[in-house]
């Protein structure tokens, strides 16, 4: 300003960094305004860019919150069903339909779909009613994790489980397809039907019932006939858990029968 205003009181030729300063001292305006309007137009096109960026941010904030509320809701009826404590519910979702146009929802958007029980991808409809481009589908990736029982050490065949071979690890049950316990507590004192290895997720098709006669064990055989019950030492030849049938021999008369077990060195047989 102070040198404009020195080059006004000389009449001074204006260097050629002030291309728009004539030799009078005035400033050019017709190209200051075109500069103005420019500035302005770039302005308001970025605004637009901006403006549309977070109409599209809130429909997909909408439409994850929206799925996010509706499978939740099915995960927590599952989860007070079976008692399960700790669940999380991580979702990744991908519409299927383009929201690039979509007009945000003014009501609460409604979800139809999804399964409780599948525990994988679940195609879900999105509705907006009375607004342009709803409904629409979206995939979700639906990860559900849960304290679940491994195992801190081998457990051989036949073994009866402890609680300190077991501990509870954060596990997409999504994942496990052949099923899992939740609690230790369901285990302990179970028998393994088969080898576990260490850090192995426990699934019912590995526990047994628990083994309350082993092979060997000296065990007593009850009989029951017209309501007239005897009892007799016997040897069991076979291991069994509660309700299992097994071959006993008795020793009382050396013949090997079948008899049911009813709890730990117990067993019945009928006459």
């Amino acid at each position: 300003m102070i040198l404009l205003n020195f080059i006004k009181s000389t009449r001074a030729k204006t260097p050629a960094i002030f291309p728009h300063v004539d030799q009078r001292g005035n400033t050019s305006g017709s190209s200051f305004s075109a500069c103005c309007f420019s500035l302005a137009g770039l302005s308001l096109f970025l605004f637009s860019i901006a403006t549309a960026a977070n109409a599209e941010q809130t429909v997909n904030q909408q439409i994850d919150q929206a799925i996010h509320q509706h499978l939740q809701s099915l995960m927590n009826k599952q989860a007070t069903e079976k008692n399960w404590r700790g669940m999380r519910l991580v979702l990744v979702n991908t519409p299927l339909t383009s929201t690039n146009k979509l007009t945000p929802c003014p009501t609460k958007i409604k979800v139809s779909g999804g399964n409780a029980t599948k525990l994988s991808r679940e195609q879900l409809t999105l509705e907006c009613s009375g607004i342009k481009g709803w409904p629409i589908k979206v995939s979700s990736d639906m990860q559900v994790f849960l304290p679940v029982v491994i195992s801190t050490a081998i457990i051989n065949r036949g073994e009866t489980i402890q609680s300190n071979q077991l501990q509870t690890q954060v596990t997409d049950i999504a994942k496990t397809q052949r099923g899992f316990y939740h609690r230790i507590s369901d285990i302990t004192g179970m028998g393994a039907k088969r080898r576990i290895r260490a850090n192995q997720i426990l699934s019912p098709d590995l526990i047994d019932q628990p083994q309350l006669i082993k092979r060997g064990d000296k065990i007593k055989i009850i009989a029951n006939r017209a309501g007239i019950s005897a009892s007799m030492p016997g040897e069991a030849l076979e291991k069994g858990g509660g309700g299992e049938v097994i071959r006993v021999k008795n020793l009382s008369s050396g013949k090997t029968i079948e008899a049911k077990v009813i709890e730990a060195g117990v067993v019945t047989s009928t006459f």
